[in-house]
C-alpha cells in the first residue's frame, strides 16, 4: 500500500487530522499498526478532555433481534451535525444492539461490559473512539430492554 493510501486509511479509522497520521506514521518507520495505536491513544486522551462538555443533542436508537428481545437506546452528543454522523449512528446502533444481547442493569455495567463484536474492547471504549473521531462529548443517557 502506498504512503498516501496509508495515511487516508489511518486517518479514516482513528479520526486524526491528515498530519497527525502522516507525522506519526513517518516517526513510526511507517509501522500502520503502531501508528494506528499511538493515534488512538491521542485520541482517547482528547476524548478525556471532552467528558465535562455539556449534551443537548443526540439520537434514540432500537434493536430488535429475532421479534423476541429488543432495546431501545438514547445515546448524546453536543450537536445535531455530530448526531446525524455515520459513525455516531453506528456507535448508537452498536450500543443498542450490546443492551439486547447483554440485558445490562444499569449504564455503569453497560459501559463496563466487553463490547459483543470485539471482546478485547468495552462499551465505554467504543464510545471514547467515537469521541476521538467525531471530536464531541458522547454519553449513553438512557436505555430499556424487552423481552418476551
Amino acid at each position: 500500500m502506498e504512503n498516501k493510501e496509508l495515511i487516508l486509511k489511518l486517518r479514516k479509522e482513528t479520526g486524526a487530522g491528515v498530519m497527525d497520521a502522516k507525522n506519526t506514521l513517518q516517526q513510526l518507520g511507517g509501522d500502520y499498526e503502531k501508528a494506528k495505536a499511538e493515534l488512538m491513544k491521542l485520541g482517547l486522551a482528547k476524548a478525556a478532555k471532552k467528558a465535562d462538555r455539556e449534551v443537548k443533542a443526540g439520537l434514540v436508537e432500537s434493536y430488535i433481534h429475532t421479534g423476541r428481545v429488543g432495546a431501545l437506546v438514547k445515546v448524546s452528543c453536543e450537536t445535531d451535525f455530530v448526531a446525524k454522523t455515520d459513525e455516531f449512528q453506528k456507535l448508537a446502533k452498536e450500543v443498542a444492539m450490546q443492551v439486547s444481547a447483554m440485558d445490562p442493569e444499569n449504564i455503569e455495567e453497560l459501559l463496563k461490559s466487553a463490547y459483543i463484536r470485539d471482546s478485547k474492547k468495552s462499551i465505554e471504549d467504543l464510545v471514547k473512539e467515537t469521541i476521538a473521531k467525531v471530536g464531541e462529548n458522547i454519553q449513553v443517557a438512557e436505555f430499556s430492554r424487552f423481552e418476551i
